[in-house]
C-alpha cells in the first residue's frame, strides 16, 4: 500500500470511529423516550410489539461500524474501537454528574428537577449498556472473526448477520435484564421489550448488510484488497 492510500485508510478509520463512539453516547443519553414503530396494536407478553426506546436507534449502526472495521481492518482494530467506546461512555458519565451536581439558577429554562428526570438515568443507563456493550461487541467481534476463517473471507452476509444477530441478543437480554434490576424498567415490561428489541435488531441487521456489502466494496476497489485481505494501518 502505498503511503498515500495509508493516510487515506486512517482518516477513514478516525471517521469511522466517530461514528462509532457518537452513535453509542447518543443512545444512551436519550433512552428514555419511548415509540411505536409500527402502525398495528400487537401484544406480546402484555406489551406492545415494538415499543421501543428511541436509543436503541442509533445503536446498529455501531454493529455495522464494527463489521466493516473487523472486515477491512482487522481483529485487533475492531477491539481497540470497542475499548475506545467504553471510556466514550465513562467519560459522559462524569460529564452528567458533574453536570446534575451544579445547581441551576432561578431563571435557567432547564431546572435541576427536570435535568435530573431526564438525565439522571442516564447514568444508570449507561453503565449498563457498558457491561452488556462489552458482551455484545466482543461476542460480535469474535462470532465475526470465526465465520470469516471458516469461509475463507467468502460470504460475507453470513458472518455479518450471525454475527450480528447472536451478539444482539446479548445486548439487548442484559440492557433489559439490568434497566429492570435498577427499576429503571418494570419487570413486566421484560419479556416484551426483549422480544421486540431483538426483532428489531434483526430487522434492521437484514437491512444493513447491503450497506456493509457496500462498503467492503469500495474498501477493496480503493484500496486493491483481495478476498479475507486486511489493511494494517500501523
Amino acid at each position: 500500500m502505498t503511503a498515500k492510500n495509508k493516510i487515506l485508510a486512517q482518516k477513514i478509520y478516525l471517521i469511522l470511529g466517530a461514528l462509532f463512539i457518537t452513535s453509542l453516547v447518543v443512545s444512551n443519553l436519550i433512552f428514555q423516550k419511548f415509540f411505536y414503530w409500527h402502525p398495528f396494536d400487537i401484544k406480546i407478553f402484555g406489551v406492545d410489539l415494538f415499543i421501543l426506546s428511541v436509543g436503541i436507534l442509533p445503536y446498529p449502526i455501531t454493529f455495522l461500524i464494527t463489521d466493516l472495521i473487523s472486515e477491512i481492518y482487522g481483529k485487533q482494530k475492531a477491539n481497540q474501537m470497542v475499548t475506545v467506546g467504553i471510556f466514550a461512555s465513562i467519560f459522559s458519565i462524569l460529564i452528567i454528574l458533574v453536570a446534575d451536581s451544579v445547581p441551576a439558577i432561578v431563571d435557567s429554562p432547564v431546572g435541576d428537577e427536570l435535568f435530573s428526570k431526564v438525565f439522571g438515568s442516564t447514568i444508570i443507563a449507561v453503565f449498563a449498556s457498558m457491561i452488556t456493550y462489552l458482551f455484545a461487541q466482543f461476542v460480535d467481534i469474535h462470532i465475526y472473526h470465526f465465520w470469516k476463517n471458516l469461509t475463507k473471507g467468502k460470504m460475507l452476509w453470513l458472518r455479518n448477520n450471525f454475527s450480528t444477530f447472536f451478539s444482539q441478543f446479548v445486548d439487548t437480554f442484559t440492557i433489559t435484564f439490568l434497566l429492570c434490576v435498577f427499576e429503571v424498567l418494570n419487570w413486566d415490561q421484560f419479556m416484551g421489550l426483549l422480544i421486540s428489541g431483538f426483532l428489531f435488531k434483526v430487522i434492521i441487521a437484514l437491512i444493513d448488510t447491503p450497506f456493509l456489502y457496500l462498503g467492503v466494496y469500495f474498501f477493496r476497489r480503493k484500496f486493491n484488497l483481495k478476498i479475507n485481505e486486511e489493511i494494517n494501518i500501523d
